[in-house]
């Protein structure tokens, strides 16, 4: 008899307790940490050195738990939340030790490419594209897909807050979607991060008392890269369109946004892309006198704008086409609007 199988909850209660154990455990840590000074890596970055980057650590644990206590949760979502909890030790060691990036690339790619072997789930890349290798590429990209997804969402950990509200809004998103298409466990699962994120989201708030570090954003990709891989975008099997743009929507507007805008500005200048630094989008946005607070609901007020994007492909499917150029055309212009902006010094 499995006693955790056996014990189960409403989605509102774990929802809570993840709440609960993640405000906590932050909590907790700030108060173990209070005299934490961090050892400079000789990076430019805006946010201070001698605060607790081990969010994602109370993140990870408070997710581990919550989904437990869903009951007999798909075996797909407990063992990816094993190995979610695995990526966010990964994410403490390259806080503390400061990994050489090629190192850290490597380490994520075995630790994303041993579950999907695993769990045998892949992105069906193969069938996108009218190709057949037998779905070797299925698996090499769709490790790759969380391999960027990941990154991208530590690369817009740069601000108090930031990357936590940006995936706030992913998690409604992803419970709002899974749910209209009757997917409800990943509905749930969805939902349950979303209440881990908000109890950390209280001590990252700015001013913040703890960052998410690399443990938290690898984690929070990790498991973002996972749901988008067992969501079935494609239900009724015709807006093929909606089923390639959707997660593009959902995922890498602003990361796609924050990467482009430094890397230009920083090959540009002979600057490495993959230092610390102070000229992202948000930083920009400080050096034209918005307040953090600000720049957080100027991006929340985006997200939701991408949103209804996001809702107007489902509801007008033949008109995908259209809201996609749309979207586009936003996109760059925002991207040349935010090269024009001068970065933080």
């Amino acid at each position: 008899m499995n006693l955790l199988n056996d014990f189960q909850v409403s989605i509102y209660v774990a929802s809570i307790v993840a709440f609960v154990l993640s405000t906590l455990f932050c909590f907790f840590i700030i108060r173990i940490n209070k005299n934490f000074n961090s050892k400079s890596n000789n990076q430019k970055r805006l946010n201070s050195l001698n605060i607790i980057p081990l969010g994602g650590v109370a993140m990870a644990l408070s997710f581990f738990i919550s989904v437990r206590l869903l009951g007999q949760a798909d075996s797909n979502i407990v063992n990816i939340s094993i190995f979610a909890l695995a990526i966010s030790i990964l994410g403490v060691v390259d806080d503390f030790l400061n990994l050489n990036w090629k190192m850290k690339i490597v380490f994520q790619f075995l630790f994303i490419s041993f579950p999907i072997f695993l769990l045998n789930q892949t992105i069906n890349f193969e069938i996108l594209f009218g190709i057949n290798f037998s779905g070797r590429l299925n698996y090499l990209l769709t490790i790759l897909w969380i391999l960027v997804l990941m990154n991208s969402i530590n690369f817009i950990d740069n601000m108090d807050g930031f990357a936590a509200i940006n995936s706030s809004f992913i998690c409604i998103a992803l419970t709002a979607l899974s749910f209209i298409f009757n997917q409800n466990y990943l509905a749930d699962v969805s939902f349950v991060l979303l209440f881990t994120i908000l109890g950390f989201t209280l001590y990252n708030f700015p001013p913040a008392r703890i960052y998410m570090g690399d443990s938290g954003s690898l984690f929070i990709g990790f498991i973002f890269g996972f749901i988008s891989i067992l969501f079935d975008w494609n239900p009724s099997g015709q807006s093929y369109l909606y089923s390639s743009i959707a997660p593009i929507f959902l995922f890498f507007t602003i990361p796609l946004l924050d990467f482009s805008t430094v890397f230009v500005h920083r090959i540009k200048n002979n600057i490495s892309p993959t230092r610390g630094g102070t000229d992202h989008i948000s930083h920009r946005l400080l050096k034209q006198g918005f307040s953090v607070r600000s720049v957080l609901l100027l991006f929340s007020l985006l997200n939701i704008f991408i949103f209804l994007l996001l809702a107007l492909t489902i509801a007008f499917a033949s008109m995908s086409v259209f809201i996609f150029v749309i979207y586009v055309i936003i996109i760059l212009t925002l991207f040349i609007r935010f090269q024009k902006l001068e970065p933080l010094n």
